[in-house]
């Protein structure tokens, strides 16, 4: 890996010690990722949703597993985006690609030697509904872990629980013991995506030993990042939802076309010699 994506990944775990935590939102391709970086963020994030999507497959709720995105796939979408940017880039792992610590600390190498700076490794059985047995969970958690270690590398891993997302508040507990014990196990980050109002967050960062992670826009429209960060949240991310928000408007613009005949939504594109010049910066990298 160059040195410049080690030395990214070190800025990535500082940026989980910082005071005030940050904000990274998440990028589908090298485009959205330049566009992002370029907005001043410290660090941005993939989206497994926005990547399938873009692909015109499925993400999590997936009908069939000839529609998901194999984990080839994904990797060459992250690389492209790491390509484009110099600040450090947080990976999607769902699931770990395969349900074994083995597959887990596989899927871990890769994306260090893709030069990603971190990821999320998630306890929902991919495909499936329900999460991996506890025992096996953190397992995966450790497998993550140790593969890390092994390359003396700083990639931060943060361990995600669907708890919440599989049993509504019910799950907080659950939700709540699983970090706990991934932290444990070696997760450096926390999250349990689900919980976005402020007395539900503010029970995660009281309860759970670790930096934690919280989600934007999965979900509702409500929520502030600066205030869910002044709560006690280390990072915010956003998921899929610029990536949807994206398809709404391509939605939205084909409706106004088709409707009125009129193109009133390009007022809102950005000119294509500021792309140009961005896009040259970015290739710069």
């Amino acid at each position: 890996m160059p040195n410049t994506r080690k030395d990214a990944a070190h800025r990535f775990k500082s940026l989980h010690a910082a005071t005030g935590g940050f904000i990274m939102p998440n990028a589908w391709d090298a485009g959205s990722a330049a566009v992002l970086a370029a907005a001043g963020f410290p660090a941005i994030a993939t989206t497994s949703a926005g990547i399938a999507f873009a692909l015109a497959r499925q993400d999590y709720g997936i009908t069939s597993a000839s529609l998901a995105v194999p984990r080839d796939d994904m990797f060459e979408q992250m690389r492209r985006i790491v390509e484009v940017v110099d600040i450090p880039v947080n990976a999607d792992l769902e699931a770990g690609y395969g349900d074994s610590p083995e597959a887990v600390a596989r899927t871990i190498t890769l994306a260090i030697e893709a030069g990603l700076a971190g990821g999320n490794i998630e306890d929902k059985i991919q495909g499936q509904q329900g999460l991996y047995d506890e025992v096996l969970a953190v397992e995966r958690i450790a497998a993550a872990r140790a593969a890390i270690d092994a390359r003396g590398s700083a990639f931060v891993l943060t361990a995600r629980s669907d708890a919440i997302l599989q049993s509504g508040n019910a799950g907080m507990a659950e939700g709540i013991r699983r970090s706990n014990r991934y932290r444990e196990a070696g997760a450096d980050c926390l999250y349990v995506p689900g919980a976005s109002d402020l007395e539900r967050v503010t029970e995660l960062v009281r309860e759970i030993s670790g930096p934690i992670n919280v989600v934007m826009g999965l979900g509702t429209t409500e929520g502030n990042a600066n205030t869910l960060l002044a709560a006690g949240v280390q990072r915010i991310s956003l998921g899929g939802s610029i990536a949807r928000a994206t398809l709404g408007f391509v939605r939205s613009c084909a409706e106004e076309l088709r409707d009125h005949g009129t193109i009133g939504f390009t007022r809102q594109q950005i000119p294509g010699s500021d792309l140009n010049a961005l896009f040259a910066r970015a290739r710069a990298v």
